[in-house]
């Protein structure tokens, strides 16, 4: 399987995505374009693509569904396998279903289902591209009637980031970009993607402002912030936005990924991912820890946390090394360094090594947590509200230098909810904007001079 603009690859990517839309679950976001008012270009064939980086996992989400009762739908299942379904109702059927399962929340993917039903056979008549590759190896797969008008391209209503039909809902959680409809064409996924030049294992977008979209195809770039449905197609066929706001736009793209939390890493199994995988609740009276999807082994990494609810004594935050056993305490087993947001104090492998020196708490929710993370001398430094708090504080010495750190989030009990911003979409609201020295990231405090954020581009220069 081909892969997509990974860490310490690609820096140029040549044509650059600049912004992504953030769906959530828990916030019910969704778009609606009302039913086209003209039947497509050709009713037989259309081709959707669109970049995604999945958030939760094994639960049924719509990425784009056309019709009402009786729809169209391209979704991942409770097995995170990918499904198209045509003409159904709710018990889905003529399903395509490839037996691969797709779970990773780190990396963006590109998909792109082509239709053309004046076609003979299934999979000539339904074609899935996954990062620029034709997927072969479905559970299932079933042909439609010879001329079978697709609901989608149609004058139905279509909905992206839930179903169609009012009476499901089927969130979809994570980020889409470079979402186009193509009306009358069933293409290749090399319309919108291209193989990298120099690493030609590396997919990566295309411009597709030149395409010709037909009657009803629509192209979101969500890069106008107070119009996240604008259509840049040229049909102003522009979607209405339900609970999505300027906040999730997002620059965390295929061509510049940024770091999360990561919901597979989730000690205990009782925190609760939202937001884009930025918000982190605890679910239960017990420590819970998660890590996040990017590590690093050199250079000097900044991001931002805000905590909310509970108690902020239960609140830790700072780096963990990915050698380490399994999590076993809130303190130990590759915890390499953590501040206690209340007391003040430095934890450094266990809870046996701390600092007695109270450094400031962060105790108001209003307070931001800025964490400076120096690989390459060892050290780590935390900012309140932007002014220095600890000043290079040394990492564990059994694991400084010798192997990768991730950063770490720690809290106690079932009120906690810890908000990052790793500088590609913020768990918290943003009210400045301050970029690190490449100009990439958006935080609310000044990036210290010569740290980083933690994305793809610039883990390929400094990571």
């Amino acid at each position: 399987m081909t892969i997509i603009i990974p860490a310490n690859s690609a820096a140029d990517t040549g044509y650059e995505v600049a912004n992504s839309c953030r769906f959530d679950t828990a916030g019910t976001t969704y778009m609606t374009k009302a039913a086209f008012s003209n039947t497509g270009t050709n009713a037989f064939k259309f081709t959707f693509s669109c970049w995604i980086k999945r958030a939760n996992l094994g639960v049924n989400q719509r990425i784009l569904t056309a019709g009402d009762s009786t729809r169209d739908g391209f979704t991942f299942n409770t097995s995170d396998q990918l499904q198209f379904f045509a003409g159904s109702n709710s018990s889905e059927v003529n399903p395509f279903v490839t037996n691969r399962r797709f779970r990773d929340p780190s990396a963006w993917m590109h998909l792109v289902i082509a239709c053309d039903s004046e076609l003979t056979g299934a999979t000539n008549q339904t074609k899935l591209y996954v990062n620029g590759t034709l997927e072969t190896s479905f559970s299932a797969t079933a042909a439609v009637d010879d001329e079978n008008t697709w609901h989608i391209g149609n004058a139905k209503i279509h909905r992206i980031g839930t179903d169609s039909d009012s009476s499901l809902d089927y969130y979809l959680d994570g980020y889409l970009a470079e979402v186009v409809l193509i009306d009358g064409q069933q293409l290749t996924a090399s319309s919108f993607g291209e193989f990298d030049e120099d690493s030609p294992t590396i997919w990566k977008p295309k411009d597709v402002s030149g395409l010709t979209f037909g009657t009803n195809g629509f192209y979101l770039d969500f890069e106008d912030s107070g119009d996240l449905g604008d259509d840049e197609s040229g049909n102003t066929h522009d979607f209405t936005e339900t609970n999505l706001a300027a906040t999730d736009q997002a620059t965390d793209t295929p061509t510049n990924n940024f770091c999360t939390m990561n919901p597979l890493e989730n000690w205990t199994a009782n925190n609760t991912f939202s937001e884009g995988n930025c918000v982190v609740s605890g679910g239960a009276t017990s420590w819970q820890l998660s890590s996040g999807t990017m590590g690093f082994s050199k250079g000097k990494w900044f991001w931002e946390v805000r905590y909310e609810g509970g108690t902020i004594t239960d609140y830790h935050a700072g780096v963990r090394d990915i050698t380490a056993n399994a999590f076993t305490t809130h303190s130990q087993a590759g915890c390499t360094t953590l501040y206690n947001g209340d007391g003040g104090e430095i934890f450094t492998g266990s809870d046996s090594n701390f600092t007695t020196a109270d450094y400031g708490d962060i105790n108001d929710s209003s307070d931001v947590l800025g964490i400076a993370c120096n690989f390459d001398d060892g050290q780590i430094s935390y900012y309140k509200n932007g002014s220095i708090i600890v000043t290079n504080h040394a990492l564990d010495s059994t694991t400084n230098n010798k192997n990768t750190l991730f950063p770490l989030a720690v809290q106690y009990g079932a009120s906690q909810v810890s908000k990052y911003n790793f500088g590609g979409c913020s768990g918290f609201t943003v009210s400045s904007g301050n970029a690190d020295a490449n100009g990439y990231g958006n935080f609310e405090y000044a990036v210290p001079s010569g740290y980083y954020s933690l994305c793809t581009k610039n883990l390929a220069e400094f990571g």
